[in-house]
Formats: structure tokens, C-alpha cells, sequence
């Protein structure tokens, strides 16, 4: 008698394919039984709450909204309210020979750093000085210094 050309390991690959094949169809046939889903099924809304809901809204209830009224930016620089942007503080250090040193802003208590082209007048270690800030390499920095008025 010849041996068959089969081996178990053989049997095994081919059983456990037959058995995932099988699962499938179950699957399928499962899926087919609970019935499909529709597009309405799918849809959800948002109430006038922000809420979402599967109901939809009442059209009775319904108001009206001008595009115009609606804002989605930063207001404009006309409409927006200018503040005073000339801050205090006092002169902690100042280097004359490298010609910057820093100021002490009197409300943030941060330190802010000063070259001396950006001083109106000559000031002094520890005199009081108006400033305005902005954006330099490495962070803020007072512009426009001068002495403030005592």
C-alpha cells in the first residue's frame, strides 16, 4: 500500500482554513440577519443646546440669524479697544561701556532687557523709566525708555 501524500501537518493547515472560511460565513449571514442600517439611522443632530440628539429639530422654532452678526475673528484693530501699552519700572543694571542692562517692570516684576538705542535720554542705575515692550531675539525688551516723571 502507497502512503498518502498528506501529511497531518498538512491537515491541520488545510482544517483551520476551512474553519476561519466558515466563521466568516457566520459572520456575514449575522450580519445580514440584524438588517442593514440606512442612512437616516446614521444621522445625529445638535439641538439649540449644542446637544446631539437623534431627533430632528423642530422647523416651528426655527430663528433667524444675520451672517453679519456672526463673529468668527479677531475684531478689527479699529473696533478694538487701544490700551495704554507705556509700562513703569526701574533700571536694575546698566553696562555703559557694552551699552545694555535690564529693567525691573513694576507690575510683572519680570526683567526686561534694555540696549542703550533704545533710550531717549541717559538714565541711570536705579532711576525710575517708562518704557514700552516688544518682541526682540530672545524674548521681550523695553523700547522707547526715558526718565518717568517723578
Amino acid at each position: 500500500m502507497a502512503r498518502s501524500k498528506e501529511t497531518f501537518g498538512k491537515k491541520e493547515v488545510r482544517n483551520k482554513k476551512d474553519k476561519k472560511r466558515k466563521e466568516k460565513e457566520q459572520r456575514k449571514l449575522e450580519k445580514k440577519e440584524q438588517g442593514k442600517k440606512d442612512f437616516d439611522d446614521m444621522i445625529a443632530w445638535v439641538d439649540e443646546n449644542g446637544m446631539i440628539t437623534d431627533t430632528p429639530p423642530d422647523l416651528t422654532q426655527k430663528t433667524e440669524i444675520k451672517a453679519e452678526n456672526i463673529e468668527v475673528s479677531i475684531p478689527k484693530a479699529e473696533f478694538r479697544e487701544t490700551a495704554s501699552n507705556i509700562r513703569t519700572g526701574r533700571l536694575k543694571n546698566f553696562d555703559e561701556s557694552k551699552g545694555f542692562g535690564f529693567i525691573t517692570d513694576s507690575d510683572t516684576r519680570d526683567s526686561l532687557f534694555v540696549h542703550i538705542n533704545d533710550c531717549l535720554e541717559p538714565i541711570a542705575i536705579g532711576d525710575r523709566v517708562e518704557f514700552e515692550t516688544e518682541k526682540g531675539l530672545k524674548g521681550l525688551k523695553a523700547v522707547n525708555v526715558k526718565k518717568a516723571q517723578q
